[in-house]
């Protein structure tokens, strides 16, 4: 894999972290800024619909200048977006910077993943994307537990001080490795990116994302609750288990770029059929700690195997114009599919049968993205019948 790979996954990590590290910093940050745990929750939410509005807007913006352009000009409003929540000296004022923050983040990787397809030969592309995505494993791994643990001893603003240091070392290295390549302005009009909104396959491959993910975030939005008051582990324990969930999802995320390089559709299909499975399983594994450490961790393989065939299949489909903007829309969907996890996950908690029932109402969540997916085959396979059957005439 080239350096320049790497310097993507450097992006990805400082992205990556200031996405999921807000979690640990809620009571921190309910205190200082007075107000309650479940307004601060909502940075969490507002910086998922930053990321679905900018992600087509910033890529519609930017068609015509250098990817690499781009990509430095989305870590320098992530640096200084970071910088503004460090210095917010209100909850409004955070939320705004928060937006502000999440503006580069579905830009970043849809243009990115563009590039690191562009760096390897055909038959590595999934790979290629797994690689990047590893940055934003690693941001669960490593990054936020980091974070929090700052936010721990010397507040919630030097977290966010220490991650705006991550985006500088970011755009450093994305300068300095990263290929120029050409302007996106000189392929095709606007209308014809915009067109690519018009393909069935395309639609159909953003709907297996919200709907496949959604399951994964119905579960792991309340997974602290799942753990302290299902499994009875201690509060303390929490956090080395989802160590064990980061692990997952780097082991997941390898995985799945591997199998989609082999096999797209059937890696795509396997992935979601997997991802449903063990989320199904939840309720057999929850109840005791050595099974429920288990659940995390096939919770974590199963869920990112599922990113780099999801990715790869939107970039398949819409391949020439547009596919810039399409990427970047797959990683909207992404974040839709979390706002649609946790919010489902909250009425089956508040109005329906509780924490228990999380897993299987997940499970029906990504079985209705791999019921996509198959349908998105079957067209494929009623494309290719009739030119078998204008070769055999």
């Amino acid at each position: 894999m080239p350096i320049a790979l790497l310097a993507l996954t450097a992006g990805a990590f400082g992205i990556g972290t200031t996405e999921f590290v807000i979690m640990g910093l809620l009571m921190q940050v309910s205190s200082d800024l007075h107000v309650s745990i479940a307004t601060a929750g909502l940075l969490i939410s507002g910086y998922a619909v930053g990321v679905a509005v900018g992600a087509p807007l910033l890529t519609i913006a930017t068609r015509r200048v250098p990817r690499k352009t781009v990509l430095l000009a989305l870590m320098a409003i992530f640096t200084v977006g970071n910088i503004a929540c460090a210095l917010a000296a209100n909850y409004d004022m955070l939320m705004a910077a928060r937006v502000i923050t999440s503006l580069a983040h579905g830009t970043f990787f849809g243009v990115g993943s563009v590039v690191a397809t562009g760096l390897v030969p055909p038959e590595r592309r999934a790979s290629a994307i797994s690689i990047m995505f590893t940055g934003l494993t690693a941001a669960t791994l490593l990054g936020v537990p980091a974070g929090a643990w700052l936010g721990l001893h010397f507040g919630w603003r030097a977290t966010f001080w220490a991650v705006a240091l991550i985006g500088v070392i970011a755009f450093t290295v994305l300068a300095v490795f990263v290929p120029r390549g050409r302007a996106d302005g000189q392929q095709a009009p606007l209308r014809e990116e915009i067109a690519v909104l018009g393909r069935p396959q395309v639609l159909l491959g953003l709907a297996v994302t919200i709907l496949g993910f959604a399951g994964v975030f119905l579960v792991f939005t309340f997974i602290q609750p799942l753990l302290t008051q299902v499994t009875g582990v201690a509060e303390s324990s929490v956090s080395p288990i989802l160590l064990v969930f980061g692990g997952g999802l780097a082991i997941g995320n390898l995985l799945g770029g591997r199998l989609a390089d082999r096999a797209l559709m059937p890696a795509l299909i396997g992935t979601l059929l997997a991802l449903a499975v063990a989320l199904g399983a939840m309720q057999w594994l929850i109840h005791t700690p050595t099974t429920a450490v288990l659940f995390v961790l096939l919770l974590g393989i199963a869920s990112f195997a599922t990113v780099a065939p999801m990715q790869m299949r939107v970039l398949e489909k819409a391949a020439g114009a547009g596919q810039n903007l399409a990427s970047s829309l797959n990683i909207a969907a992404f974040n839709l599919g979390n706002a649609l996890g946790a919010w489902a996950g909250g009425m089956v908690i508040d109005h329906g049968p509780g924490l228990e029932a999380l897993g299987w109402t997940a499970a029906l969540f990504t079985l209705g993205g791999l019921g996509i997916a198959l349908w998105s085959r079957a067209l494929d396979r009623r494309v290719a019948l009739p030119d078998c059957a204008s070769v055999g005439a």
